[in-house]
This record gives C-alpha cells, structure tokens and sequence, in this order.
C-alpha cells in the first residue's frame, strides 16, 4: 500500500490558506486548492487556533543583511572593530556582540547570521494575560462563570477604570484561549464559551452555501389546484416530520377533507430514509385517496421527485416561514403532543404503537367535522371510492 508524502507548504501556500480561511471558506474548499484533504489544511490552521499569525517584521534597530554584508567584507579587510562600527554608524559592541555569537573574526558569514538572527526572533512576545496572572485569574473567574469574553473586558473597564494593567481587550482573551501556546489560559476554559469550537471561525464564515435551505425542482403551494384548497376533494394531505429527543422523528400525514390522521416511523431525517418511509406508506392507500401531498421546506424532502416518480403523487411546499398554510397538519401535531411530550425518544415507539396512537386521534369527534370523527368521514370516503 502506498502513502502520499507529507506535503511541506511554502509560506505563500500558507498566506493562501489564511486569505481563504479569513474569507468564510471552509476546509474542504480550501484543501481542494493543493489537491488534499482537508485535514491538512486543519493542521497547519490549528497551530495558531484559526487565528491568523502576525507577518513577521524586523525592528528597526536589528542589524540589516546589508550592514552584516558590510561587516563581512570589512572583516575579511582586516579592518578593526572600531573602524566597522564608525562607517556603520553602530556602536562597537553592537559590532563586537554580533560577530562573536557568529562564529569570531575568522568565521563570521553575513547569510548565516543573518538567518540565525532570523530563527532567534520567532520567540512570540508574551501577552498581557501571560504577564499578569492575576489579571489572568480574574478572567479565568469569569470565563468559569459563561461570560463572554466581550463581556470580560466591558467589565474589567468598568470595575478597574483607573488601573490600565487591568484593561484587556475581548480579541486578546480569544488568542490566549484558541493559541494555546501563548501560556496564558487553560484550553478547558473553551468549553464555557457559546460556541466550543477548538478553532476560531472568521466573521465572514458560514456553513451556508448560494443554494443552502433550497429544494432543487420545488412546485409552491401557490400552483396546487383550487379544488385542494376548499377541502371538498378527498385525497390531499399535508406532512411534516414531528420530533423528539436524541434526533429523533416520526412523519405525520393528515388528510385535507377528513382530518384523518397517519403517523410513519422514520429512522432518520435524511431524505433516502424519509422518501423510503413515505413511498411504502403511500402504497397502503387507493391512487383516489393521495393525489397530493403538502410540506414545508424541511430538507428531508429533498428527493421529493422520486416520491412523485414512485407514486404519482403531487408534492407542493408551504411558502418560507408559514406553517398556517398547512394548518390541519400544524394542529394535528399540537394534539399529538399530548401522546409524544418534548423530550421523549420517538425512535423507541414501533410502527404498531404508533398506529395504535393514530387510531385514537381518529376515533376522537371533532368540532370541524359536526363532532363526526375522521376515522368515520375517512371510511365514508373509502367506501365512495370503492
């Protein structure tokens, strides 16, 4: 079995990936950029906890690869140390302290201490936090009781306004908690914010694409025949998935004209297992007694073409934000809490329980109906189709 090797990324590799990152991309679309996958685009981003480093300067004070040029070719000169020191405007034990941590007179070479110079000054400068650890336990304090860090530092403001070395900016308390090796606070802590994510997100990240939320091929409630909306042709019904604990579900189906109640045992909330689900269930009843059904735009009907492909049946979808226009359906659900609370675990009820719920509400007078049931107007409707 061969293995790809281990892909050392250049520091334009990694500007690129911090540029897509900071635009809102996610790993995946970047890791598609050099051909990987996207655990290795998370690798070199956690090093830093999502968090762009720094571009790295020089201080202004640092001896330039020009002056160590300049020192190089003066020393091979034979010139003194004094002499260097005066054509470069340093003072000599600048001069004399360089050339000794490089190597003395004989040895020194302008590219190497350059470059050591270089290695030397990725030692990060310590943070507020890391230096004050009284400040640090204050925030701590705080972090342990689910403050936000923005709250922190409005807070620390307000209770110390006239002792600076207790200010601390909100960005600050996010770095020493996402770069772990700034030192300055526990990665445990990260478990008290809203968001426990081990990476921080840009402000432009979104998990939501151009097509998110949408069903290719939707037909709106608005292009469903007239006849369904006056409920007086039997056969249209409208659904909707009801949930319970641990994600769990069962889909809930009501017939227009009867309010005849049918409650499906779904698996899971994917579309394959709910389409699945639907289809057998629509097999039970005449071609005269589904001829359509209404949902929302719940993504588990994503695949509602091979629904219609499989049974003839007509799938219409409520308009964003209006569980009104499947009212009998939104009311049924309401009733069925009575038999499935909030906080139950659906998935332990079998298709025969859940039939037997269905038989109640069924056999339930409703006011809509003269106080007929919908098991009797629905049996009415069996009967005229037969």
């Amino acid at each position: 079995m061969k293995y790809r090797k281990r892909t050392h990324y250049t520091d334009s590799q990694k500007a690129l990936m911090w540029d897509r990152w900071e635009k809102g991309e996610s790993l995946p679309q970047i890791a598609q950029l050099f051909d990987r996958s996207h655990s290795a685009v998370h690798r070199i981003l956690a090093e830093t906890g999502g968090i762009r480093p720094p571009g790295r300067s020089r201080s202004t004070l640092s001896l330039t690869l020009a002056e160590r040029e300049e020192i190089s070719r003066a020393l091979a000169a034979g010139q003194s140390i004094r002499s260097i020191a005066s054509a470069l405007d340093r003072s000599p034990s600048t001069i004399s302290r360089e050339v000794k941590r490089n190597g003395g007179q004989g040895s020194y070479r302008a590219a190497s201490a350059d470059q050591l110079a270089w290695d030397k000054a990725r030692r990060p400068k310590r943070c507020k936090l890391a230096k004050n650890r009284r400040l640090a336990h204050i925030v701590a304090g705080k972090l342990q009781l689910q403050w936000s860090p923005q709250q922190i530092a409005g807070w620390m403001k307000h209770a110390y306004p006239c002792d600076e070395t207790y200010h601390v900016s909100h960005e600050t308390i996010y770095r020493s908690l996402f770069i772990q090796a700034r030192g300055a606070l526990k990665k445990e802590l990260l478990q008290n914010l809203r968001r426990t994510r081990v990476m921080r997100r840009s402000r432009n990240h979104t998990q939501k694409t151009e097509n998110h939320g949408k069903i290719n091929g939707m037909v709106p409630i608005s292009e469903r025949p007239a006849t369904v909306e006056d409920r007086a042709v039997p056969g249209h019904w409208e659904g909707d998935l009801l949930f319970g604990s641990r994600n769990t579900q069962i889909a809930t189906l009501v017939e227009r004209s009867s309010r005849y109640v049918m409650l499906v045992k779904v698996a899971s909330k994917d579309t394959e297992t709910v389409i699945n689900a639907l289809i057998l269930n629509a097999r039970k009843l005449p071609q005269e007694l589904y001829k359509s059904l209404t949902w929302d735009r719940g993504k588990e009907m994503a695949a509602h073409r091979r629904f219609t492909l499989a049974t003839d049946i007509s799938v219409y979808f409520c308009d964003p934000q209006s569980p009104w226009q499947r009212g009998s359906n939104e009311n049924t659900n309401g009733l069925l809490r009575q038999y499935f609370p909030k906080g139950v675990e659906i998935s332990s009820y079998s298709q025969a329980q859940l039939n037997a719920v269905a038989k109640r509400l069924n056999e339930r007078p409703r006011k809509t109906l003269d106080y007929e049931t919908p098991a009797e107007r629905f049996s009415q409707l069996v009967a005229s189709t037969g």
